[in-house]
């Protein structure tokens, strides 16, 4: 191989079938894969494959994306979210998801890790779509498939480390710096000495997943642990390049992020000295309902528990927003005003929320079905990106636990001791379930057959009538919400649409509670109840209609919310 002036070496080599295998002699006398392989068959350590990626006959050519506005998300885990654990089985299911009323199913990462058991954020090649999987074809396949029935795909990836096992990259170049850490692993080079090329490295990855496999969003992990000091940060390069990307392709792409820094700089445009990312995720939204739900307030939800809290989240899109976090034991966030509401994802579930519990209970098995429902009306029915976590539409009650399948020994036995140290400030005292036991990944995966049974189907029939709901009457793309506050765990929103509005009382007590509400404008009829009999809840409490009269009251019942509709008038 020949060295180029950027650092690159290169060679072209005549004669070989799309599908040879291959590995770098390296001067060392190491053979080893290549760092930026399209597919690793035989795993992390085996030789790459040579992959055509542009010789797969796609049938999506009128497909231009979904809006990010009006979008519902469906987070799933390949390995665990069907029996045989690939993406082609996967497809059979997407007609559900569909009926559903999910827009996007955002994959977890799906870059080749080692072994076949794995969150995918041990990613050790950016490029390889997971050999267990069903490789770069199968992933094809299941986008393809997925545009032909209406539905965007996301795909989470990871800038911020690669995995330890099978992670050749550092050999090829100064593409680690050791001037950042990680909780995860070596920081990457992005704005030290020769970083020009690892910079391209990953961007010319984001690039390869959406425009080689018709990728519609990409979810970047944790970019809180991406260090970039430079005047042009990796993140905003990024955004640019996949801006000129959608427009070259005529679709809609989007750029979502996840970070714990509440920095509304992320979203702000290049103007205003921000990245101008597409969306980004809330935990704000989350901890603000699970503690309400919950009344845990262990760990980071110390900072949370009052109705407050997700009344400023439903507001402004997070809730700390510069003022003092007892948990960091600091001032956090910055203020996100002026951003738009549909540019939060939020979620009560994710796989980070159940499966960084000690056991990875869901939701599900920590509250009343009751309360499971409350949880979906104040994601569903908010000016806010709801993001479902796998499973959550019937209520599974399989947990989400935490796998690996690494080869390396002493990397296992690190791996055992970090969770249980995760877990310290939490005071979860339960045994951790072992991360490398196969039955620890078996007991993750989903029961589909559940949904034929009560309460999952009724659950099931919830979800689709609150998506249905959303979706009919545009909640995410409107923009006059009025939030308040009706005692400490009463909560209404106030949606005018003009010619028709709605008001949504969400109660978290666990007593009935009877307010009275002042409302504008003339009767207001009942479209819904959650706890109506209906929807297997113990019998409604409330008046077909809710007079404006400041006299007025209304009684809810425990764990329980409600819509009403304005009447029209003539």
């Amino acid at each position: 191989m020949q060295p180029g002036p950027d650092g690159y070496h290169s060679s072209i080599v005549h004669d070989l079938r799309p599908d040879s295998t291959y590995f770098y002699a390296l001067c060392d006398g190491r053979n080893l894969p290549d760092p930026a392989s399209r597919f690793q068959p035989q795993g992390v350590h085996g030789p790459s494959q040579i992959v055509d990626p542009q010789s797969f006959t796609w049938f999506d050519r009128a497909w231009t994306g979904r809006d990010l506005s009006s979008s519902v998300f469906y987070e799933l885990h390949v390995g665990t979210y069907t029996e045989a654990g690939t993406f082609d089985a996967i497809i059979p299911l997407l007609d559900g998801l569909a009926d559903l009323g999910i827009t996007t199913i955002e994959l977890m990462p799906i870059a080749q890790f080692p072994g076949t058991r794995n969150w995918g954020y041990d990613g050790a090649y950016p490029f390889a779509a997971q050999n267990s999987y069903g490789g770069p074809r199968g992933l094809q396949r299941l986008v393809d498939a997925a545009h032909a029935r209406g539905l965007a795909v996301a795909l989470d990836v990871v800038y911020n480390h690669l995995g330890p096992e099978g992670n050749y990259l550092g050999v090829y170049g100064p593409y680690f710096s050791a001037r950042y850490k990680t909780p995860w692993g070596e920081a990457l080079n992005f704005d030290g000495p020769d970083s020009d090329p690892v910079r391209r490295f990953f961007i010319d990855n984001a690039v390869y997943w959406l425009e080689s496999f018709h990728i519609d969003a990409l979810r970047l992990d944790a970019v809180h642990g991406i260090f970039d000091f430079s005047a042009n940060h990796l993140l905003a390069e990024m955004q640019s390049q996949v801006r000129s990307l959608s427009e070259r392709l005529g679709r809609q792409i989007h750029v979502i992020a996840e970070s714990n820094l509440n920095d509304a700089k992320l979203l702000h445009p290049a103007e205003k000295g921000g990245y101008d990312l597409d969306a980004q995720w809330s935990d704000d939204f989350h901890h603000s309902v699970h503690t309400l739900l919950t009344r845990e307030h262990t760990g980071y939800y110390a900072d949370f528990g009052k109705l407050s809290d997700l009344a400023d989240t439903l507001r402004n899109g997070w809730c700390y927003s510069g003022q003092y976090s007892a948990f960091r034991r600091r001032r956090h966030g910055n203020s996100p005003a002026g951003i738009a509401r549909s540019r939060f994802v939020v979620c009560t579930q994710n796989h980070d929320q159940v499966g960084n519990r000690a056991l990875g209970e869901r939701l599900t098995t920590l509250v009343s079905t009751e309360a499971l429902k409350l949880a979906a009306g104040i994601t569903l029915l908010s000016p806010l990106t709801p993001l479902l976590f796998m499973g959550e539409e019937y209520a599974e009650i399989s947990p989400f636990q935490y796998f690996v399948s690494h080869g390396d020994q002493d990397l296992v036995e690190a791996v055992r001791k970090g969770r249980l140290e995760e877990f310290s400030s939490f005071n979860w005292v339960d045994e951790v379930p072992d991360p490398q036991a196969e039955s620890t990944f078996e007991a993750s995966r989903l029961n589909h057959s559940s949904k034929e049974r009560e309460p999952h189907r009724t659950m099931l029939r919830f979800y689709e009538h609150l998506i249905r709901f959303r979706n009919d009457h545009l909640l995410s793309q409107r923009g006059d919400w009025e939030i308040r506050e009706c005692g400490d765990r009463t909560l209404l929103t106030l949606l005018d649409c003009g010619t028709q509005s709605f008001s949504f009382i969400f109660h978290f007590g666990d007593i009935p509670s009877t307010i009275a509400v002042t409302l504008p404008g003339e009767s207001w009829q009942l479209r819904l109840d959650s706890s109506d009999a209906a929807w297997l809840g113990p019998g409604s409490c409330l008046h077909k209609h809710l007079r404006s009269d400041p006299a007025s009251a209304t009684t809810l019942q425990p764990w329980s919310f409600a819509v009403f509709q304005r009447a029209v008038e003539d």
